[in-house]
């Protein structure tokens, strides 16, 4: 096991659902297996699936069936580097689906409510440079999308 794993709570026994979907958007995405509940505990039965364990993007998680005791919230949200409109289409379209939502600035959640920021590289590579004269426009840009649209980011930093 790595040493540090990034736990998922999810509620109606729906983390080997989620853990399925969320490695079915990145490579280097896989379950590696779950673990059933040797007893009954006040989230579920013994025998039934108490944690799923996969690798998404290379990175370890565990999703929980942890029981409705606690919900995501916005103030950790996973975060993809998009390389083209493309990428960011795709990631987006899947996310907000089936029940998922849009918000602001990049930001969706997905249909059990964890956030998620769909983020073209190309505007963090603009936060990163040192002109502050693009990093303005580009950010102004952002702050009036839900999706980001790198064309429109472009225009707005005068490199279309």
């Amino acid at each position: 096991m790595s040493k540090i794993t990034t736990f998922l709570w999810f509620d109606n026994f729906e983390g080997r659902n989620a853990a399925e979907f969320y490695t079915s958007l990145l490579p280097d995405s896989y379950i590696e297996g779950g673990d059933k509940a040797p007893v009954d505990n006040p989230s579920s039965e013994k025998g039934k699936e108490l944690v799923v364990n996969f690798t998404l993007a290379g990175q370890k998680y565990a999703a929980l069936n942890g029981g409705p005791h606690f919900r995501p919230t916005e103030a950790v949200s996973f975060m993809i580097l998009c390389e083209d409109q493309a990428e960011i289409d795709r990631l987006w379209n899947a996310i907000t689906a089936n029940g998922g939502e849009e918000s602001m600035c990049g930001w969706c959640k997905d249909r059990w409510g964890f956030s998620w920021q769909i983020t073209p590289k190309y505007h963090m590579d603009l936060m990163a440079s040192d002109d502050a004269a693009a990093k303005e426009r580009a950010f102004a840009a952002m702050m009036k999308m839900k999706k980001f649209d790198i064309a429109a980011i472009k225009a707005a930093v005068g490199q279309a």
